[in-house]
């Protein structure tokens, strides 16, 4: 039996020692999808109008289903990522601040990953554990060896090799999801200024995006590691900690049972 969303997330909390809930992203396409989402989910709107990371917080960290449309999004980034507005002049201004010139800054922004032009009507965020539809991606914000563990897993379990991840001057956030949306692969990029102090990415997290349709496979692949070495672990095949920061060839950082002493180690013990 397939594993559930809830059954995924909580080994993937547990076995890869998560920060926040994995986030599953819908892209609603038509009012009709919206009212069938919302007859299956638990959801909160936001009052105000705040940026799509920070929508995002209230999915991660507080494990609430947001759902949102265009007048509620108060990022002009992610309004043009999700196709709800197009490049203008004051987008490309308030780009240029990373660019060389206005028209480099132009340039780059029609080249960031968007869906087209009001081809959606609204965006859920929530929780994995809580999705009520296959999400059209899974978005999680985690430390490197963490997203190391994923990549791996990704690429195993769906045969990819290698990935080439999208990175782009802003919208790591949306941008991100969208990129894995359209192009039905797993991404992986640094936050981006925007998503770091307005998204509150305070540990230098890093963003995965992997494709809703590829989540099981990703999930089966580590449960097959887990079943070999009774543990998630890749850096120590057998650790339960993934992001155990031990040389793993040192004779010196090994525990015994009382009485016993290590091994020396030949190239400390010449000083």
């Amino acid at each position: 039996m397939p594993l559930t969303y809830k059954e995924m997330q909580d080994l993937l909390m547990r076995e890869l020692r998560l920060y926040h809930f994995p986030i599953a992203v819908n892209f609603h396409k038509t009012q009709a999808d919206v009212e069938e989402f919302k007859k299956k989910a638990r959801y909160v709107e936001p009052v105000k109008p705040i940026t799509y990371c920070q929508w995002e917080i209230t999915a991660r960290m507080q494990g609430q289903t947001v759902l949102a449309t265009k007048e509620k999004l108060g990022c002009t980034n992610s309004q043009v990522s999700f196709g709800w507005k197009d490049i203008d002049e004051a987008e490309i201004k308030s780009q240029s601040k990373y660019c060389k010139d206005l028209a480099q800054a132009e340039r780059f922004l029609r080249t960031k990953p968007r869906l087209p032009m009001n081809s959606i009507v609204a965006v859920s965020v929530g929780p994995l554990a809580d999705a009520v539809m296959q999400p059209d991606v899974v978005h999680f914000y985690c430390d490197n060896l963490q997203s190391y563990h994923l990549a791996v897993d990704y690429m195993a379990g769906t045969d990819t090799h290698p990935l080439r991840p999208m990175v782009t001057m802003s919208s790591s956030a949306c941008g991100g999801s969208v990129f894995t949306h359209l192009e039905q692969s797993m991404n992986m990029c640094p936050a981006c200024s925007g998503s770091y102090n307005a998204g509150k990415t305070e540990r230098g997290e890093l963003n995965v995006f992997i494709p809703g349709a590829h989540i099981g496979a990703t999930v089966d692949r580590l449960m097959e590691r887990i079943a070999k070495t009774g543990a998630a672990s890749i850096s120590r095949p057998g650790d339960p900690f993934p992001g155990a920061d031990i040389c793993k060839n040192c004779p010196l950082i090994i525990f015994k049972k009382s009485g016993t002493e290590p091994e020396a180690c030949a190239s400390c013990s010449k000083a």
